[in-house]
Formats: structure tokens, C-alpha cells, sequence
């Protein structure tokens, strides 16, 4: 099946097409001489010249004023980063990509097609074809620009690794890298971007978990929240599998928003906050403790005084609760002893 398809696809074929200036002044001599031929056919019907001397000047003059039409219509000029594909009669015949001033044959089509009118509920599609609306491109040209484009997805609702609803964007850079591929394989390669892009980054989202667990033991998974660079290169290459029948080439992509949704976003949050204040006792906890231990230590080392078990007891609760205390402790002078 892939070989298959493999084979259907078109690839691109350059050629080089030939210089306008030479073109262009064909064409204003021809313009010059049809005005001449004009001119001398009126000067024959007026003097009443033979009808076979006046209808050659005319014949002349349309044959010349149809080639100047035929050299000028055929003239188009290319930008950098830009191409034109050469479509005779539904026949696909290469693509320019010089940059420059070119002639090339008039029948050559203007225009690949009609840009359909497709209700969608993407709203990358939604938006390529507002905007083709705004511009009046009804007719989509065969000028293809080769420069690298931006797509920014919606924010779109998806549910992650482990089933949360997660909001997610993502933007997308791009270029035509086969233009027969862009032009041919696939039906508007805008709106091919814009639906593709989208549909991979709910696969993306979907293969990884927001956040790691609480239980601890997936620590050194990857996540979405912690993983920008692998969550990226993996969206990428997602992305470039899907787009490669449409000859585009996915020159980056990044993650512009991620957030849980609203509904379970407080819930989440309180969580984060738990765990949070979990940890930060954690680092205290284990502070004091080993405080204590020195300073038991280095009471015994030093002989400075001798403590039974129940006093060492006493003392390290007391440090503990100095240590690990949320507030500031109030000392507290004792008169009597621990025995009575």
C-alpha cells in the first residue's frame, strides 16, 4: 500500500524559463509596427487603394497586434523565494524557481483551480479561508511562495496521557519544499497544514501526561509540563509523516499554551499547592534532623554535659519542635526537673 501510494505522488521537476527583456521588446515592437500598419491601412482605404492591398495591411496589423498580446502575456516576474508551476492543459510541465524577469509560454495556466468553499469545524481552516475571502482569491495561483510560514493553532481541548482535560496551542513553521507535491497530492495545502497541524498536536497531548503523578514513581517521565524539548521534537516529526505527501517541510514547532481546563484546574492547583508544602516539609524535616544529630554529637564529644536517655529524648523533641516550627518559639524556664 505504501509503495503504492509512494508511486502516485508527483514530483517536482525545475526548468529554467527565458528572459522577459527579450520578450518584452519583441512586444513593443510589435506595438510599433501594428501602429504603423494602422496607420498605412487608413491611408490605403482612404485613397482608395485595391481591396486586396487593404486587407493584407489589415491581416497584418491582427497578426501583429496577436503576437504582441502573445509576448505579454506571457511575461511574469518571480521574487526571491519564489516559484511558479507550469500547468499546459492539466499537463503538469516543471517549475520555475529562478527569481527574475521570464517569459514563458501563454497558455501556461494562471491559476491551479477554484479555492472551494468547505464548511468546517477546524479553526485553522476557518481562519485560511476567511482570510482568502478578505483577499478575493477565489482562483488559486500557480505562484507558490517558498518562504517559511507561521501557523498558530487554537487553543484546543484535549484530554492528556491520563485522561485530564488539558487546553493546548501549539505554532507550527513551514515551507513548500515540493511545489507538484503542495499543488497536486493534496487539495489546498494551506488548509492541509492548518487541519494536520491541529490533528497532531490532540496525538501529541493524548501520548503524554500533563504532570507527573503523586505517587513519585514516574519522576523521570517525560510530561508535557516538563518536557519542552522532547514534547517539540516529537510533535515535529509527527507533523513532517503527516505532511510529507503535501511536499511541506515542518521547520520547527513549540508549544504556546498548556493549562487544565477550567473545570478541574482549582482541584489541580490545590494539588499542586499540597504537594508543594509536602515537599517543603520534606527538606525540613530532614534539616532538623540531621541538626539535631550533630548537636547531640557534639555535646557528647566535648563532654559538655552527660544525658540519659529520657533527657536526650527531652532535648530532641524540644530542637525538633524549635526547628521545624512554623512560628517563633517562646522559651520556657523550668524551675523543676524532669523527674518531678
Amino acid at each position: 500500500m505504501a509503495n503504492r501510494q509512494s508511486e502516485t505522488r508527483n514530483r517536482e521537476r525545475t526548468v529554467e524559463a527565458m528572459s522577459g527583456w527579450g520578450a518584452l521588446a519583441g512586444g513593443i515592437a510589435l506595438v510599433v509596427a501594428s501602429i504603423v500598419t494602422l496607420v498605412l491601412f487608413i491611408q490605403a482605404a482612404d485613397n482608395g487603394a485595391p481591396e486586396g492591398q487593404i486587407f493584407l495591411r489589415l491581416g497584418l496589423f491582427v497578426v501583429l497586434v496577436t503576437a504582441a498580446v502573445f509576448l505579454f502575456t506571457g511575461l511574469f516576474t518571480l521574487q526571491p523565494n519564489e516559484s511558479r508551476v507550469l500547468i499546459l492543459f492539466g499537463s503538469y510541465k516543471g517549475t520555475v524557481r529562478t527569481p527574475g524577469f521570464h517569459f514563458a509560454n501563454p497558455f501556461y495556466a494562471r491559476s491551479r483551480g477554484k479555492a472551494r468553499s468547505k464548511s468546517s469545524d477546524s479553526a485553522g481552516v476557518a481562519a485560511v479561508e476567511a482570510s482568502k475571502r478578505l483577499l478575493g482569491m477565489a482562483n488559486l495561483p500557480t505562484k507558490i511562495s517558498l518562504r517559511a510560514h507561521n501557523f498558530e493553532s487554537h487553543t484546543l481541548k484535549v484530554n492528556d496521557k491520563r485522561g485530564n482535560p488539558v487546553e493546548i496551542a501549539a505554532v507550527v513553521v513551514w515551507r513548500v519544499a515540493d511545489t507538484a507535491q503542495a499543488v497536486f497530492d493534496v487539495e489546498e495545502f494551506e488548509s492541509y497544514v492548518a487541519v494536520q497541524a491541529e490533528s497532531a498536536v490532540r496525538s501529541i497531548a493524548s501520548h503524554y501526561a500533563y504532570d507527573q503523578g503523586a505517587d513519585g514513581d514516574d519522576a523521570e517521565e517525560v510530561t508535557l509540563r516538563n518536557g519542552g524539548d522532547e514534547v517539540a521534537l516529537e510533535l515535529t516529526r509527527e507533523l513532517q509523516d503527516r505532511l510529507d505527501v503535501a511536499g511541506i517541510e515542518v521547520m520547527e514547532t513549540r508549544l504556546t499554551h498548556l493549562a487544565y481546563a477550567p473545570e478541574i484546574a482549582s482541584a489541580m492547583l490545590r494539588r499542586q499547592q499540597a504537594e508543594a508544602v509536602i515537599a517543603a516539609r520534606n527538606k525540613i524535616v530532614q534539616g532538623a534532623v540531621s541538626m539535631v544529630e550533630m548537636a547531640l554529637n557534639e555535646l557528647e564529644e566535648k563532654a559538655v554535659i552527660k544525658l540519659d536517655e529520657e533527657r536526650r529524648a527531652a532535648m530532641v523533641s524540644n530542637l525538633l519542635v524549635v526547628l521545624c516550627g512554623t512560628s517563633e518559639a517562646a522559651p520556657v524556664i523550668n524551675t523543676g526537673t524532669l523527674y518531678n
